[in-house]
């Protein structure tokens, strides 16, 4: 039996569709208890559901389902009600990612598993599980995949997380997060990473070991001297990350800032503008005075850079703080983490509704900007500016607070650029949004609790 659907993320593209992402509950035969399963829903515009089916055919891969027995309760995991212009898949359905259907599959888990700790001679002498079970954590059709697999013994083996890549984008992953491990247990000053277990390529996933502990960003929710240490010692990290020889990362792609730009303001301008045309408006200027200002900051070559640095991807374990998620490195200008990480703190200290965010990114950089150019440091607030907004674009759609979410967050970006320009003896340009405040303002009177994987995203 169905029950409740509870909504984890949704994505609008005006004129074009609305996609939800939900868990279905499911009830558990002979129980009280329920069972959770992924499902994407997507409506279209003008009749139209538009959802692709790039890849292999649907009706193929629900069938190699049902021989696998992962498609039970359902009978069939896609269907269309055109009336409604409504598509839906079910977990783990998807056309891009065929082996999904295998890898939820328990008995391939464990054979997958077993080669994986044989090839790589991990832990040799330790039994292994009778079998594991297996969570989507998270189903997005057509873009990513990531599953749990937790042994039904735990005595016998830790829980293993399953990342699915297409086109053999696996392959670099597995490359640089195993180069970067080597390079931060050497020069990370306690700050090390998590290095995949192994890359399977005839399945298209790395697997890397489940951690003890939890992320920056919930540590935040009660900032005190450890977290200051923490973020001292993140800062350390990205020092030491900056200084990893291209070499042996190996080929990644080339961050512009112009890219950036263009890639926020194409994405603001996908749903901001329709449903908050004031907001839209400011984003738009905004990111015309990021353009206007990058050409007047002094420059550096590009370095190894994480990518995608923010709070959530430092994990505080038990050994000691730990680097997490390295699918999004590149080589760019090194300001390009140090800003993600400074308004990435802006957010998180607005959603637990804290004081000290200044004190925060001030510990944060002291630990990463000795001997760090001050043309850097520059350029990091002007990638502050511009990742807010890129924050304000992730809010959820179905937050009560959307609005004014995306009104404080473009609020907080025009205070960073306003700093900016003073410092460079430039007039700060008056506020696009009414009721401009100091960026020592807060995101909410109430307590905001995160939802997802992370408050906004």
């Amino acid at each position: 039996m169905l029950g409740p659907c509870r909504l984890r993320r949704a994505r609008f593209k005006p004129g074009r569709k609305l996609t939800a992402y939900y868990d279905a509950l499911l009830h558990i035969q002979g129980t009280e208890g329920y069972c959770a399963r992924a499902i994407a829903v997507t409506w279209g515009f003008d009749g139209n559901a538009d959802h692709s089916r790039v890849g292999d055919d649907p009706a193929e891969i629900q069938a190699e389902a049902l021989r696998h027995g992962v498609a039970a309760p359902f009978r069939q995991l896609t269907a269309d009600l055109p009336e409604w212009s409504m598509h839906i898949q079910v977990s783990p359905l998807d056309s891009r990612f065929p082996q999904l259907v295998r890898l939820s599959d328990p008995q391939h888990v464990s054979d997958l598993l077993a080669g994986a700790y044989a090839a790589d001679d991990v832990a040799p002498d330790q039994p292994r599980p009778g079998g594991y079970a297996v969570t989507p954590v998270s189903y997005h059709p057509g873009q990513r995949h990531v599953l749990r697999y937790a042994p039904l013994d735990a005595a016998k083996g830790g829980t293993v997380f399953a990342k699915l890549y297409a086109d053999g984008e696996g392959a670099r992953v597995f490359r640089v997060a195993t180069q970067v491990g080597k390079w931060l247990a050497q020069h990370g000053e306690g700050v090390t990473s998590v290095r995949p277990l192994a890359y399977v390529a005839e399945d298209g996933v790395v697997l890397y070991p489940g951690l003890s502990g939890a992320p920056l960003s919930e540590h935040l929710r009660r900032p005190g001297q450890g977290v200051a240490r923490c973020l001292e010692r993140a800062g350390v990290a990205l020092r030491a990350l900056h200084h990893l020889p291209q070499a042996k990362a190996g080929p990644l792609r080339r961050h512009l800032f112009a890219a950036e730009v263009s890639e926020i303001a194409q994405e603001a301008s996908d749903h901001i503008p329709a449903l908050l045309p004031s907001v839209g408006a400011a984003i738009g200027a905004l990111l015309d005075r990021a353009r206007e200002l990058h050409d007047r900051l002094p420059q550096e070559p590009p370095t190894f850079t994480h990518g995608d640095f923010k709070s959530e991807h430092m994990w505080i374990a038990p050994g000691g703080p730990m680097l997490i998620d390295f699918d999004s490195s590149c080589v760019a200008d090194p300001a390009y983490d140090v800003g993600k990480l400074l308004a990435d703190l802006q957010l998180w200290y607005a959603t637990y509704d804290q004081p000290g965010l200044e004190h925060a990114q001030e510990r944060f950089l002291s630990g990463y900007a000795p001997g760090a150019p001050e043309g850097r440091l520059l350029r990091a607030r002007l990638y502050e500016a511009v990742e807010l907004v890129k924050i304000a674009r992730r809010v959820p759609l179905f937050d009560h607070d959307w609005v004014s979410l995306n009104e404080q967050a473009i609020r907080r970006a025009q205070a960073v650029m306003n700093d900016l320009e003073r410092t460079l003896g430039l007039s700060a340009t008056p506020p696009s949004l009414p009721g401009f405040q100091n960026r020592r303002h807060t995101c909410s009177k109430r307590r905001r609790q995160p939802s997802g994987k992370g408050a906004w995203c």
